[in-house]
């Protein structure tokens, strides 16, 4: 795979970062305190300006910061720097939340992330904190909960979700009442069954509860929740089982009630018509994605027809609404671009402390919604996404409220993903995007100081990118060098997003050298040594990163030079997660495949436990594994040392008992499975033992496929094979002679029709007799008969394949002709282009040269033929054939051919036109 999404929250516990400018500090003389060398004196530096640059830092930098001198130390510890803390990016046990006791006197706010940090929260000792905000909290129980209700008689604001806390009961919620008194925000997800007296007891002891939510939850007491007068805004999006009947008649006698949500309910129209009638405070009904709404026509035209407001002035937001202009009606000034809404109430003068409310419960309501839609993805909802919900979801993103932007760029992450397995995106959404200027949003908050902003904004660029064009846009504005540094964050999920991104750009060929140029390869090289225990995420996207850009000649050598190699081999020796196994053979297998123009196949394979590591994942249950593997030994056995080592290593019999295994698996995987063994068995030694370990039947196997590169390289391996006549005798025996036949007359494959022929050559060219005749007289005389019935039909068949490059009109005047031009009129329609990337040893050559010499009119043409192949001026490896034909002084042998009365005229021509190709190629090393 060379791209990678993601698509929901993680299930699972080049220069510096850009942070916000602000004016410079300047001291009495005008200047910044800067002494004669040119340094910066920076403990001249006031007070006042230090704790300021402390506040722009993560906690991280900051403590880093703290620990330079005493006097910073002090000031890194004021209490105006820790008045909110977000532990989501750290590990916090209760040892570590201890150790933060001290400066955490003053806390006011706090964000965690999973069971463990929840446990610690009460070592903080931070008996005045008013917020509480925390996610993954599918493990997070009543006792841990009520704990932190018992030591927090303070809180104001509590928030669980968006994940399910599907450990927490009724009796969490009624200790939350019972212990905090102050409470005005409750916010819950996915809760199982919300009982009345919980409900009761939020009504009797938090008298200021203006904010309530019960999200995704599976039952709740709808007549309690009548009770809670306080209420002014309530949210039961995606809660399921609710009686509208009831809900209708007693939540609008609710007194304050404000703003409602219930969206990816099962609302009924008569149940909101009827909340509108009955509810007298009732302002805004946010009911996204409920299907009973949607489908009746009536109701919809009756709201479409009146801008979302009903006869009473009251506002319903739904997808067949125009939300932006609902929303804009709230206001006095319905004069402006209603897409403006947004930022103009965030910078509007006049500030209306009523509406101020609505619309920040808004943002969060919406905010939450969309992300539930866009993880369910429901069928039908294109047209809302292109026309407003992208649009609404960049609103989003510049809301003051982080929780809001973060939602939101999630998000954009996951609604434009169709198929994460396969990474494809849909890519309408996300060019409507990067229409309404949603790259540029993005990259900003990828600036932000806040590391929770920064991963959510990464991963969200990071599926953009999958689409060409936003993958341009985003290095257009900057993005690469923006990724790059936030892969050297200390943050995990800020390294790993952004490792995604640079994995998804690395795809596009103009983005290679600017990643490199922007120090990405060392960045990513890095990212596997700093998070080689625990981080199967963020080494699965450095290593597929680092796989694409190895792919470039150019990259490939910038990744040797960072370490990489050292790095990869260690992610497939030592790596359990398949992921990172694939992503790193993959990036071992680019790194090996530019043998003729850099040392990285050498290198990969002097790496301590490289080929071993690629031979055992060959055995992995993974299929993607064992295919890149696979691709990695194909070309790391280019490398003369490399195939040896490999066949040392146990790679013969590891990649047979792959071929075997194959026959029903992916094209990818048969392809390189065949080709590794092609590639082992240019050596002779290697060559019989993957005869001796049973390797013919299987590529016979192989060579039988419909598609076209598993069959060439199978016929590639048979060619191999055949030159020994062990196991040209073995391929006779396992029905080899028809596959080949096949292949030959059938394949649409030059080179593999080519391959079929030389393999069918090789054969029957008289060595493979006296391998035949061992055994009985009697089996003797049944293998002759067998043989002979197998030559007939492979030299037929060979003939037929030589006759396809025979024009006979260009022969004829090729015959009575020494003009240059009508020789090369032949080669050009000889030619097979990707024959000239075939390297044969001397063995190959000689064997060819004999071939002319057979008493077979057809072998003689198919040596003939072959030589030419070999021989052409330009091939990739044309001069170490001409001077192999010269060391084995086929220039004599060629004349010969040529100037037979009894050979065919095809190889006539053909050995003419060998020899006009060694004399071009003694020019060329005489000058």
């Amino acid at each position: 795979m060379s791209r990678r999404l993601r698509r929901k929250v993680v299930k699972k516990g080049k220069e510096k970062v850009v942070l916000p400018s602000y004016p410079e500090i300047e001291n009495d003389d005008g200047g910044l305190g800067f002494e004669n060398k040119g340094f910066a004196n920076w403990t001249s530096l006031p007070d006042d300006t230090v704790i300021q640059l402390f506040s722009c830092l993560n906690y991280r930098d900051r403590a880093n910061l703290a620990s330079t001198c005493r006097t910073w130390r002090l000031l890194g510890a004021s209490p105006c720097l820790w008045n909110s803390l977000d532990l989501r990016a750290h590990r916090c046990d209760s040892a570590a939340a201890a150790s933060l006791a001290s400066r955490g006197m003053n806390l006011q706010k706090l964000r965690f992330r999973g069971q463990e940090t929840a446990d610690a929260i009460i070592h903080l000792q931070a008996r005045g904190l008013r917020e509480i905000s925390g996610d993954y909290c599918r493990k997070i129980n009543d006792a841990t909960l009520s704990v932190i209700a018992a030591r927090h008689e303070q809180l104001e604001s509590l928030q669980l979700g968006p994940d399910f806390c599907e450990k927490i009961t009724t009796d969490a919620i009624k200790a939350i009442a019972v212990c905090c008194p102050k409470l005005n925000k409750l916010r819950l997800s996915g809760v199982k069954d919300v009982h009345g007296d919980a409900i009761d007891a939020l009504a009797k002891h938090c008298r200021n509860l203006t904010d309530l939510g019960f999200m995704d939850c599976l039952k709740v007491e709808e007549l309690a929740l009548g009770n809670i007068l306080s209420l002014r805004f309530l949210s039961v999006a995606g809660t399921t089982n609710l009686k509208w009947g009831l809900i209708s008649h007693l939540w609008g006698k609710l007194p304050n009630l404000t703003g409602l949500d219930v969206s990816r309910t099962d609302i009924t129209p008569n149940a909101a018509s009827r909340l509108f009638a009955s509810s007298q405070s009732l302002k805004v009904l946010c009911a996204l994605n409920c299907s009973a709404l949607e489908q009746d026509v009536t109701f919809f035209a009756t709201y479409n027809n009146n801008n979302n407001i009903n006869n009473k002035g009251k506002l319903l937001l739904a997808q067949f609404s125009d939300i932006f202009k609902g929303i804009a009606s709230l206001f006095a000034d319905t004069s402006k671009n209603k897409r403006d809404v947004f930022f103009e109430w965030r910078n509007g003068k006049n500030k209306d402390k009523n509406l101020d409310m609505i619309m920040n419960w808004l943002e969060w309501a919406l905010s939450h919604t969309l992300l539930r839609i866009a993880e369910s993805n429901p069928q039908g909802l294109d047209t809302f996404w292109l026309k407003q919900g992208a649009a609404l979801l960049l609103s989003l993103m510049q809301s003051s409220q982080e929780d809001v932007q973060e939602k939101a760029a999630t998000a954009l992450a996951t609604f434009v993903v169709i198929d994460d397995e396969n990474a494809s995106i849909d890519c309408g959404r996300a060019e409507a995007v990067m229409r309404d200027g949603g790259i540029r949003l993005l990259l900003n908050l990828a600036r932000s100081w806040r590391e929770g902003l920064q991963s959510e904004a990464a991963k969200a660029i990071a599926n953009l990118s999958v689409n060409a064009n936003v993958a341009k846009a985003v290095a257009d504005e900057g993005g690469i060098n923006i990724l790059s540094s936030l892969a050297r964050s200390m943050n995990r999920s800020v390294a790993e997003e952004a490792a995604g991104g640079l994995w998804n750009l690395s795809v596009g060929e103009e983005h290679k050298g600017a990643i490199a140029e922007a120090g990405g390869v060392k960045s990513l090289v890095d990212l596997i040594f700093k998070w080689s225990a625990g981080g199967d995420g963020v080494l699965e996207r450095a290593a597929g990163a680092l796989a694409n850009l190895a792919a470039d000649d150019k990259c490939s050598m910038e990744v040797a030079l960072a370490g990489g190699v050292h790095a990869l081999v260690m992610l497939a020796r030592n790596c359990k997660f398949e992921g990172v196994q694939e992503q790193a053979a993959r990036a071992l297998a680019n790194l090996a495949a530019h043998g003729d123009s850099n040392s990285n196949n050498a290198a990969v394979g002097q790496e301590a436990g490289a080929l071993e590591a690629l031979v055992l994942l060959t055995k992995s249950p993974h299929e993607g594994v064992r295919q890149e593997a696979a691709g990695a030994l194909w070309n790391l056995s280019f490398d003369d040392r490399n195939r040896e080592a490999i066949a040392a290593a146990g790679g013969v019999e590891a990649l047979v008992a792959l071929a075997q295994s194959c026959s029903n698996a992916s094209p990818g995987l048969q392809e390189r499975a065949a080709g590794a063994l092609w590639g082992l068995s240019v050596s002779e030694a290697n060559s019989i033992a993957i005869g001796r370990e049973g390797g013919v039947a299987p590529l016979i196997a192989l060579a039988r496929s419909d598609a076209e590169d598993v069959h060439e390289t199978a016929a590639g391996a048979l060619w191999n094979l055949a030159f020994n006549p062990g196991n040209a005798l073995r391929i006779v025996e396992e029905g080899g002679v028809p596959a080949l036949v096949h292949l030959c007359a059938s394949s649409v494959s030059k080179m593999a029709r080519f391959m079929a022929a030389l393999a069918l050559a090789y054969m029957f060219d008289g060595r493979m007799d006296e391998f035949a005749l061992i055994g009985t007289s009697s089996e003797s005389t049944s293998k002759s008969v067998s043989l002979d019935g197998a030559r007939r039909m492979a030299l037929k068949h060979i003939e037929t394949f030589i006759l396809t490059f025979s024009d006979p009109q260009s022969f004829s005047a090729a015959a009575v002709s020494s003009a240059p031009a009508a020789l090369a009129q032949v080669t050009e329609s000889a030619r097979i282009q990707e024959a000239g990337h075939l390297r044969c040893s001397g063995a190959e050559i000689g064997r060819f040269v004999a071939m002319l010499r057979n008493p077979s009119s057809i072998l003689k043409s198919c040596a003939a033929f072959a030589l030419l192949q070999f021989s052409i001026p330009g091939g990739r490896h044309a001069v170490h054939h001409a001077t192999l034909l010269q060391s084995v002084g086929a220039a004599r042998v060629l004349r010969g051919a040529a100037a037979a009365a009894t050979a065919p005229i095809e190889a006539k021509i053909f050995a003419r036109i060998v020899l006009r190709n060694l004399e071009h190629h003694q020019m060329e090393q005489s000058i």
